[in-house]
């Protein structure tokens, strides 16, 4: 039997979920490492079962919206100047009804 994993503190998901087209959402490389995967196998993973979510569970943000983001994270540490996250091609998000 597989040993369970800790659980992940509520401020580092917090941390992570934005305001983007008036919903509340997280980059898809936040899950991916809250996941322990990389982001291409979570994206790909939705993508060969995209019937179970709902049809606004993820979207591309334009590169205003992902312009806008980088510029409201820039001061912490999770944006900082250098940090690999921004430079993705895929800027994908994941709504997050629960939020």
């Amino acid at each position: 039997m597989a040993e369970s994993l800790p659980p992940i503190p509520v401020e580092s998901i917090a941390s992570r979920i934005f305001l983007v087209r008036g919903q509340k959402v997280m980059l898809d490389s936040d899950l991916a490492e809250l996941y322990g995967v990389t982001t291409s196998a979570l994206n790909q993973a939705v993508r060969r079962n995209i019937d179970r979510f709902p049809s606004d569970f993820m979207f591309q943000m334009t590169d205003s919206e992902f312009s806008n983001l980088k510029s409201q994270c820039v001061t912490s540490s999770w944006g900082a100047a250098g940090n690999s996250r921004w430079h993705s091609r895929n800027r994908e998000c994941q709504y997050s009804p629960a939020c």
